[in-house]
């Protein structure tokens, strides 16, 4: 009896060992099936959770600008941002706030206005710039000016953003201002408007100096604003190489630019837009690029080597136009004229103000995207010109997506006692005729 319970015993614990060998085995089995020990496929297996993961954000959260940190694509260098340019939303960022030299990617602002000067008509492109003894002697990346020199304001632009030329730079800031710091103080200024708020600028090229500084989010933003509101930027930006002459007292000589940004030759949707580079700042650059209607900026800092700032400028680009859409509205207003009460005239003709642009991440059909135009049902004059008369409503899938005003083309008076005298004569006269 005690030999047959023995046995029985044995029996048992022998189908239990099986049993968990069998289960570890399947387990395992199983593992093997789903994801093999390869560390290349697991680390792509936790790439795509993450792109899935962020595929699914909050649309709205995006276009406040991304506050928290987009983890789906990993970036070498340590500081970088990608930015949508027609509305300014944000797709990735990584550590963006923290205040680095940016060598010379401080241009962009230099550059900035050199434009607004232009515009403003305070110079010409066509304008002799002379060249001080204190520009002429600036190190760093330089077309060697000389004292004394002139060069025009389309030449000394060229320099700037084809060849990174810190004596431009600095001739330009004292044909503008009168002093480079003069200049830079109108350069912070110029930061501050834009909310470039952890941005401080001590020059004007951006060599390596005690408190000059700024972030991938404040380059973004300066760079979006040279892109949109002066987008010939990217005809000088483009140009891979150029000749200028240099007439001094020694006689005439050529000098060729040769472009810093050689994404201009290697990246197809290259745009531009400037590169910069110290001891300090290490390498940074803050590429622009277009493909179909989608314009991205990449901003990149203190990358280890050039090469690199490079490739993750690509890199996150290459993410966002595969993530991005764009809907722009350009077609013309079914509405024509507005009601007005109380005025001179009853009608005013309307426009739309600015153009509406919609950002879509998450793969819509953007054909169905419909508008509705709506003007006030009590518009009370006087009215300027630019007042806001109504808005053109756009939805997607029956939710609200944007609005776009429908501005007074041009004004009118309110009426007086004339004007109703006139009105009422003039209605009299019609009935008499009839």
């Amino acid at each position: 009896m005690r030999n047959a319970r023995t046995v029985i015993a044995g029996v048992l614990c022998a189908l239990m060992i099986c049993c968990m060998l069998g289960n570890a085995y399947t387990v395992k089995g199983k593992e093997m099936l789903l994801a093999p020990e390869n560390k290349e496929t697991k680390d792509q297996n936790t790439e795509n959770s993450k792109i899935e993961d962020n595929n699914t954000e909050n649309e709205e959260e995006l276009n406040k600008g991304a506050k928290k940190e987009d983890t789906s694509m990993q970036i070498g260098a340590p500081s970088a941002l990608l930015m949508e340019a027609s509305t300014g939303t944000v797709l990735f960022e990584q550590d963006a706030d923290t205040k680095r030299p940016p060598a010379s990617v401080t241009k962009i602002m230099t550059m900035l206005l050199i434009f607004d000067a232009v515009e403003s008509k305070k110079i010409s492109l066509e304008d002799k710039v002379p060249v001080s003894e204190f520009a002429a002697s600036m190190g760093g990346s330089q077309v060697f000016l000389e004292t004394g020199e002139t060069q025009t304001v389309d030449t000394m632009l060229k320099c700037i953003s084809i060849a990174s030329a810190n004596d431009a730079c600095v001739a330009m800031a004292e044909y503008i201002s009168g002093s480079e710091e003069a200049f830079v103080q109108e350069m912070n200024k110029r930061a501050k408007a834009l909310g470039m708020h952890n941005t401080n600028f001590v020059n004007c090229n951006g060599l390596d100096a005690q408190g000059h500084v700024t972030t991938a989010r404040d380059i973004a933003l300066m760079s979006r604003e040279l892109i949109t509101k002066y987008p010939q930027i990217h005809e000088y930006a483009m140009t891979w190489m150029e000749n200028i002459t240099h007439e001094t007292k020694k006689g005439t000589s050529e000098f060729g630019l040769t472009n810093t940004n050689k994404l201009v030759r290697q990246y197809e949707y290259a745009t531009g837009l400037k590169t910069g580079s110290t001891g300090e700042a290490k390498f940074c650059v803050s590429a622009t690029g277009k493909k179909d209607d989608v314009e991205l900026i990449a901003v990149v800092m203190a990358a280890d080597t050039s090469k690199e700032r490079f490739a993750d400028a690509v890199k996150m680009m290459n993410y966002g136009f595969g993530k991005c859409q764009v809907y722009s509205d350009e077609k013309p207003m079914k509405t024509k004229y507005a009601v007005v009460k109380n005025g001179v005239e009853e009608n005013i003709e309307v426009e739309r103000g600015e153009k509406f642009t919609y950002l879509d991440v998450k793969g819509k059909d953007m054909k169905k995207i419909k508008k509705i135009e709506k003007i006030n049902k009590k518009i009370l004059a006087p009215v300027r010109k630019g007042d806001v008369v109504g808005s053109i409503v756009y939805t997607l899938d029956g939710n609200e997506i944007g609005r776009s005003d429908i501005i007074a083309k041009r004004g009118v008076q309110k009426a007086g006692f004339s004007d109703y005298l006139i009105k009422v004569s003039a209605k009299f006269l019609i009935g008499e005729k009839n």
